[in-house]
């Protein structure tokens, strides 16, 4: 096990190695400080949720002062969200629907949410979601679009990190397990870059969006406990998921 005891709690090394575990992005790596400082790098996940926000909001925006409809604007910023993080949080979304919903015991649980394929629940889970997502976002993209998106994915990306450090592995193996839990340090300054991205994006308004993907994080939280006895990888794609939908629901409330 590699002795991290002397690291430095928050580096700007730790930025490209989030943003490399999240997302697609092309980004310069140190793959060995990346497997030390895994855990010490998850302050980092609010500013690539941010990052991903500003990018899918400025695409979306370009499209729509060009003239397109405001649905289908919205649609492709949500596309572009999907393809820069690979699909990652959908796939956990839909494999815990499937587990959860597809078998009453732990084990049989943890081998639905392995198997690559998708079932019924996954499926209904996946259109259930985007459809959300779209129709907010198409609401949102008239008024504060990217500073909007910018809060909601820094929003929705704490509730990983606040998962990982309160909750037990489930599985004992994986990425997520690899990663481990994340320092004191790391999840203080993973809740100030989410709570300063949100205020000085949205106002006071920023602050209800902030506690709107934290309720639904906490609910997702509490079902994965009952089901599993904690986290894997894809229950923190399903918290994400969960957060980011309560997080632009709550923007459409305080926005539009």
């Amino acid at each position: 096990m590699t002795d991290t005891s002397s690291l430095k709690p928050a580096l700007v090394s730790d930025i490209p190695a989030a943003i490399s575990l999240l997302t697609r992005l092309p980004v310069p790596v140190d793959h060995d400080l990346t497997g030390k400082r895994a855990a010490y790098a998850t302050w980092a996940y609010p500013l690539v949720g941010a990052i991903l926000g500003l990018l899918a909001g400025i695409i979306g925006c370009l499209l729509y002062w060009f003239g397109a409809p405001s649905n289908i604007a919205a649609l492709v910023a949500l596309i572009s969200l999907v393809i820069f993080s690979g699909g990652l949080h959908e796939d956990g979304l839909a494999d815990c629907a499937d587990g959860f919903g597809g078998a009453y015991e732990k084990d049989r649980r943890l081998e639905i949410m392995k198997d690559s394929r998708i079932g019924a629940f996954g499926a209904i889970a996946l259109i259930l979601f985007l459809l959300g997502r779209a129709g907010t976002m198409g609401t949102l993209i008239e008024t504060s679009f990217i500073p909007a998106l910018i809060a909601v994915g820094a929003a929705s990306r704490l509730p990983m990190v606040l998962a990982m450090y309160a909750m037990p592995n489930a599985r004992g193996s994986g990425l997520a397990s690899s990663v481990g839990k994340p320092p004191e340090t790391s999840l203080i300054i993973a809740i100030i870059t989410t709570l300063l991205f949100c205020f000085i994006m949205i106002g006071w308004s920023g602050i209800f969006i902030f506690g709107w993907a934290m309720i639904a994080a906490i609910i997702m939280g509490i079902i994965a406990h009952r089901s599993i006895g904690g986290y894997t990888g894809d229950v923190l794609g399903a918290i994400q998921q969960c957060a980011e939908l309560a997080a632009l629901a709550a923007a459409v409330t305080a926005l539009s």
